[in-house]
């Protein structure tokens, strides 16, 4: 595989006073295309409002930066208006209608990975705005606007053309928003940050999964997510996503090392990962991290609700099942380091401390 797998940095879409939003393009990073995922971030100022809108793919959203509040109509539901903060993750279906708005002094920065093999462009979301100057009043005529909504003349004309943002509008200060009910995140969102861990090592990092058990829209979505949290200088385990599932990684915080290796044996990318970063790994390629001092952390998806992995280091690791003899053959090597080898890391799984 000739493709080119280097972590790449989002680039400017549209947007001016209220915020903007950014996409990665598959022109650049070619797995996007192949894959058919869509990658994306949202940045509201302080009053800024993301128009009500629909995609052509289900997503999983995910709060980097900052507290906000959000609208999410699900196909013949009411409006849910939740309140968003950072570690916040959302799954959007097909057909969920969304507004983002943020009333803080702080950025409210969101990420969107999705599935675009039902979209207009393979690894793109397209979105379908309800209002702006880009927004589908705009493309009907008067007359359509009169009859379908049972409105005169001025209001029609007002609906079609009052709002002349595209997308993202700065809002006055003074206008009021509606308030985020607390009983409409139940089952709508999950904080990975402060949901329970799934994998705890001491000295070496945790992740939390979200899947169909503590977030069931994930179902409908049809993808998985993780964070993971690795400390300075510790390792992630080789691995790789044994379900067939593809794996788009963001860079949350932090910097390190990364190494996969593909067909052949052929190490198709040795580099740095930095915050900001996205990349994707190919399906059954095998993916290793090493985190610097300050740490690494990253937020995935993975293109199944209900992702599995196969680590080949670790008291998990798939070399502990294997027997003796066939490693020995396998390796061609002595018994005593057939021994020694499958001797080591039998406490730590999936992480490792930095060495000693």
């Amino acid at each position: 595989m000739d493709l080119d797998l280097s972590p790449k940095l989002a680039k400017k879409v549209y947007g001016d006073d209220g915020g903007s939003y950014y996409a990665w393009c598959p022109d650049e990073l070619p797995m996007l295309r192949q894959g058919n995922i869509g990658a994306a971030k949202l940045a509201l100022e302080k009053n800024g409002f993301a128009l009500p809108r629909y995609s052509d793919s289900s997503k999983v959203a995910y709060v980097l930066q900052g507290a906000g509040v959000a609208g999410i109509i699900l196909p013949e539901s009411e409006e849910k208006v939740i309140a968003i903060k950072k570690g916040d993750a959302i799954a959007l279906p097909f057909g969920v209608i969304t507004w983002w708005y943020n009333k803080e002094d702080t950025e409210l920065v969101v990420l969107f990975m999705g599935d675009t093999s039902k979209g207009h462009k393979p690894g793109q979301f397209t979105d379908f705005f309800l209002t702006g100057a880009n927004g589908i009043f705009t493309g009907f005529t008067t007359d359509f606007v009169k009859r379908a909504w049972d409105v005169d003349d001025d209001t029609a004309t007002a609906l079609i053309g009052n709002q002349k943002g595209k997308g993202i509008v700065k809002l006055d200060a003074t206008f009021k928003m509606p308030e985020p009910n607390p009983d409409h995140r139940k089952g709508m969102a999950l904080n990975c940050e402060e949901a329970p861990l799934d994998t705890d090592i001491k000295n070496a990092g945790n992740v939390v999964l979200l899947n169909t058990k503590n977030l069931p829209l994930v179902g409908q979505v049809g993808m998985g997510a993780d964070l993971v949290r690795l400390e300075g200088n510790a390792m992630c385990s080789p691995g790789f996503s044994c379900d067939s599932a593809l794996q788009v990684t963001y860079i949350v915080k932090g910097s390190g090392r990364l190494q996969v290796v593909g067909v052949d044996g052929k190490r198709v990318l040795e580099t740095i990962v930095k915050a900001g970063n996205l990349l994707i790994v190919p399906r059954f390629f095998v993916v290793s991290k090493i985190a610097d001092p300050d740490g690494l952390s990253w937020f995935s998806i993975i293109t199944t609700p209900n992702p599995m992995f196969t680590h080949l280091a670790g008291s998990i690791g798939a070399w502990k099942a294997i027997s003796p003899e066939v490693l020995q053959a396998a390796f061609k090597v002595p018994a005593e380091t057939e021994k020694l080898f499958r001797s080591k890391r039998t406490n730590d799984a999936i992480f490792f401390p930095p060495p000693k």
